[in-house]
């Protein structure tokens, strides 16, 4: 069986990072090992959570790892919170990688034209750092615009998009999936392979909702669907349709909750997918 090790916050309730990561991998037939970053009580769109910080842990926690001869087929980043700890993951990274493995970013940091709260005007130069190093990054188009010091746009066009994507791949990512995409009336993924100079677009219906998490959702879809043996088209392809399928089915509900979607009701869809 293949196996993620995924670097990044647990929030207890909320229904984002570890707490989907863990399950979604496991649906695509993929064991996930995991290094919590910090342990959240909630997401930070609740008021007063509490947070525990377990960043003097990442490292030994990789030392014993490498003591045991344990090894891994990726590694698979996301919300990190701060850029000691982006240095550590690099570390990390740099004592475990086997060849063969590979390296998935989501820099998680920012959305809408703006940084989350936790972060200032430094962290994302060291994010670049982290995604320079990576096979395949996952930014949404404020991410992008912050790691290449590219005016954000809230409206753009197509080659506005590529020339953002463009400007990561020269930093060292070798493939970007940008998410969130949207110009032309289209709204989905624009995959670029650095290495092979194409583009890959992937649209789909704007739903009339949104929902923390969707993009935790996604990157954790995407990254077990390629580890089990999917395509990058066929993963992009199938994250997308299950993150818009749990919008939907959150959307429908009359009792959901605020807070996340129920990506538990659609696992049955991306099991039958990734089987497909």
């Amino acid at each position: 069986m293949k196996r993620i090790v995924t670097i990044q916050d647990i929030s207890c309730v909320g229904k984002c990072s570890l707490t989907v990561a863990l399950p979604i991998i496991s649906a695509t037939g993929v064991e996930a090992a995991i290094i919590p970053t910090a342990v959240l009580s909630t997401h930070t769109m609740f008021k007063n959570f509490t947070c525990k910080d377990l960043d003097d842990q990442i490292l030994p926690i990789a030392k014993h790892w490498k003591d045991e001869g344990i090894t891994f087929d990726a590694f698979y980043t996301g919300y990190l919170a701060s850029s000691g700890q982006i240095q550590k993951v690099l570390t990390l990274i740099n004592e475990l990688r086997q060849k063969g493995n590979l390296v998935i970013v989501d820099p998680a940091m920012a959305d809408n034209g703006k940084l989350y709260p936790a972060f200032d005007s430094k962290f994302p130069s060291e994010m670049a750092k982290l995604c320079a190093s990576a096979d395949i990054i996952l930014p949404n188009i404020t991410e992008a615009c912050f790691m290449t010091n590219t005016p954000y746009r809230a409206e753009y066009d197509e080659k506005f998009a590529k020339e953002v994507v463009e400007k990561l791949a020269e930093q060292g990512a070798k493939k970007i999936v940008l998410t969130g995409a949207e110009f032309g009336g289209k709204y989905g993924v624009l995959t670029y392979d650095s290495e092979k100079d194409e583009y890959y677009t992937y649209f789909q219906e704007k739903l009339n909702a949104s929902f923390h998490g969707t993009g935790d959702i996604f990157s954790s879809t995407f990254t077990g669907l390629l580890i089990s043996g999917k395509s990058m088209q066929e993963s992009v392809s199938i994250a997308a349709d299950y993150t818009a399928e749990c919008i939907r089915i959150t959307a429908e509900a009359p009792n959901a909750n605020w807070y996340g979607v129920d990506f538990e009701r659609a696992i049955p869809y991306l099991i039958k997918r990734a089987e497909s």
